[in-house]
């Protein structure tokens, strides 16, 4: 069951790892934070934090989700923005001393790992809930996304693929922590043999590797799945992680045909822009007795 109020982790936890894109060792802290500070990014090699909201949403969310704050950028946020939000981790402090989010394995599960071991703390602070009153949709050409009224936060996600290990698979779950920890966390990110070279050319994937991608060659993958359904797994992990942006838990049913992450932030723009679509209300209020808090965008 959600918390009533916002959390915090209990003590302080580092780790280190290499960037996916940028091949650069990176040491990550996580840090307890106050409430209402939500989650930030701190550059302690430029002394620059960036909070992880819409506001701060980088240029350019090709393959990754990005956040900037003037001259300061921190690139791959998504997998721990989803392992913080389904764990129901309101505010820290994650400190880092290069621009870019390590991949750990490619999953959510080590930083599922790390944040237990720091431990949960409550905060005296009550946790509000962003339920979505009416449907919002984003289409693309084949690509859509759409978030409707619910009670639960449920994910169900499409993914088609012109590849014969991976032509279609699909997914519906109700997110709670229980079902993101044993049935999200673990999904890794994937990729094809075919285009890391080309990726490299651009200067992306310099740190990608078998240890912390599943690989599709031409006829099958290069290393063993997790699930058998783990590529649209991974897909409900990123955007959860890019959703983690308005800023708040949110009640609503997200459905995605094609998506990635670009999609993911223009449905969640889009919800805050439209601020009849939605209402802030108080977790600790049944539902049938909350009382609307007006839709103004969260910065």
């Amino acid at each position: 069951m959600m918390s009533n109020v916002q959390r915090t982790i209990r003590r302080t936890k580092t780790c280190t790892g290499i960037g996916l894109h940028s091949g650069q060792k990176v040491s990550v802290s996580l840090k307890p934070a106050a409430a209402d500070t939500g989650i930030r990014f701190h550059r302690s090699d430029l002394g620059i934090d960036i909070p992880a909201t819409l506001a701060h949403l980088g240029p350019s969310q090709v393959l990754q989700t990005s956040l900037a704050s003037g001259a300061a950028s921190v690139d791959t946020v998504e997998h721990l923005l989803s392992a913080l939000h389904g764990l129901g981790i309101d505010n820290v402090t994650v400190e880092l001393n290069q621009s870019e989010v390590p991949i750990m394995d490619g999953s959510a599960a080590p930083w599922v790992f790390l944040i237990q071991e720091a431990g949960v703390k409550e905060l005296s602070v009550p946790r509000r809930v962003l339920r979505v009153l009416r449907a919002v949709t984003v289409e693309r050409g084949e690509k859509s996304i759409s978030i409707y009224p619910s009670e639960t936060f449920r994910i169900s996600y499409a993914i088609h693929f012109d590849h014969p290990m991976l032509r279609s698979q699909k997914k519906s779950l109700d997110i709670t922590e229980e079902s993101f920890i044993n049935e999200i966390a673990p999904a890794r990110t994937f990729g094809f043999l075919k285009e890391v070279e080309m990726l490299r050319q651009r200067g992306l994937a310099l740190g990608g590797s078998l240890d912390n991608a599943v690989v599709l060659g031409e006829t099958g993958v290069l290393n063993p799945l997790r699930f058998e359904d783990e590529f649209v797994r991974h897909k409900m992990l990123d955007v959860i992680g890019d959703l983690a942006l308005v800023g708040h838990p949110i009640a609503g049913h997200v459905s995605v045909q094609r998506g990635g992450h670009a999609l993911h932030a223009e449905l969640a723009s889009a919800l805050m822009q439209q601020g009849d679509s939605w209402t802030l209300v108080d977790a600790a209020v049944p539902s049938g007795q909350r009382v609307p808090v007006t839709g103004t965008v969260i910065a």
